[in-house]
């Protein structure tokens, strides 16, 4: 017989401490202002979008900056703990467990189970927590969007979809086009 995963029955204020104490049962937990927020496990498809999306990060990433996936903790603060698919940080910035600084890159792998999360609630801490640069990948179209804080909110900076391409010169130069991140 299969164990069932523990899922937290309390409606309570969570804390990053708190994330220390919950076994491994397969689940994503995160935090959005002491709000447990508890996902499945990434499905395939999501995966291999990320693997591929990772090559091409690290491959265009510069010195000074580090190019990571999931599951690290980016935490801005003691009731925010999220786990971006992809995330781009300062070197000076990297800790031995988790991120507090605000990301250079964050990168959000769209999955039916995720995707509302993704587009409203993460982008909304993401900006207000200063993060310069977060892209949004739909593995379903194929697309990603580039957005960047200006003035404090994130701005559309470039889009593609299927066969075209998406190039951005910050936070770093590299081109993507979303149809090859699902062959």
């Amino acid at each position: 017989m299969t164990a069932m995963p523990v899922v937290p029955h309390e409606f309570r204020e969570w804390t990053v401490d708190d994330l220390e104490r919950i076994p491994d049962d397969g689940l994503q937990y995160e935090l959005l202002d002491g709000m447990l927020l508890v996902s499945p496990s990434p499905a395939a498809l999501h995966q291999w979008v990320s693997g591929r999306l990772f090559l091409i990060l690290t491959a265009g990433c510069p010195a000074g900056l580090k190019v990571f996936f999931a599951p690290l903790d980016w935490q801005p603060d003691p009731l925010t703990s999220f786990q971006p698919d992809l995330l781009v940080v300062r070197d000076e910035d990297v800790d031995i467990k988790n991120i507090t600084r605000p990301l250079v890159l964050a990168v959000e792998v769209l999955s039916p189970s995720t995707g509302r999360k993704d587009l409203l609630l993460k982008r909304s801490k993401y900006e207000d927590s200063g993060v310069r640069h977060y892209w949004i990948v739909d593995p379903d179209a194929p697309s990603i969007t580039a957005l960047e804080l200006v003035d404090g909110r994130f701005v559309t900076v470039g889009e593609a979809i299927g066969e075209g391409q998406l190039s951005v010169e910050k936070p770093f130069p590299v081109t993507i086009v979303p149809a090859q991140l699902i062959a």
